[in-house]
């Protein structure tokens, strides 16, 4: 008996429904199989909602039905977050060569070169690609160079930074947000650092 919630199958609720939303984010990854992973690539592909597409992209990663990699392939090509690109390219990761990888990361480090040019303190973003669900996990996983290439020049980058930008948090194996540090002490750093400028 499949404990996938129903509303999740209603093409016509809203994303802003709270009952739906409760049921997306307490969703068990356990409750997840081929016919039912369907409604779930269905929500993301309508909404517009980040923290939607990034839920649903977090519980289908690790699984490898065929369908998916369509899904995976068109959501690396669609996000433009690298947190989410990557997320992505872990379920697409199971469908595809490292050759194929490879070429995909060549053009991803290129923008993550540019977003340190740009956005000169992007610790979130970095804290996120360093997250153990994400660069580390698929370096672990596959072994292959792309990957940990792709990883050291994050943590160069995050290297790069001021000590005000660091180790505020970090991303756990399941994906969840852990804070290192308060919200008001964070503030606190970052704040003296622009304040010295």
């Amino acid at each position: 008996m499949s404990k996938f919630p129903d509303i999740l199958t209603d093409e016509k609720i809203k994303d802003s429904n709270k009952d739906f939303r409760n049921a997306l984010f307490s969703l068990d990854k356990k409750f997840i199989d081929k016919d039912n992973s369907v409604h779930l690539t269905r929500i993301y592909s309508a909404t517009k909602q980040l923290d939607i597409r990034n839920k649903i992209l977090r519980l289908l990663y690790d699984f490898d039905f065929p369908e998916l990699k369509i899904f995976f392939d068109s959501a690396y090509k669609k996000e433009r977050y690298l947190d989410m690109k990557i997320y992505a390219l872990r379920g697409l990761s199971q469908f595809i060569s490292e050759k194929d990888t490879e070429k995909l990361l060549l053009k991803f480090n290129l923008t993550l070169l540019k977003r340190q040019e740009t956005t000169s303190y992007n610790y979130q973003e970095y804290e996120l690609l360093r997250g153990q669900n994400s660069l580390p996990y698929l370096v672990e996983k596959y072994n292959y160079n792309c990957f940990k290439e792709t990883l050291n020049q994050v943590n160069d980058q995050y290297n790069a930074m001021p000590d005000a930008f660091k180790g505020h948090f970090t991303i756990d194996k399941n994906g969840e947000f852990v804070s290192l540090r308060s919200p008001e002490e964070s503030s606190k750093m970052i704040k003296e650092f622009f304040n010295q400028l």
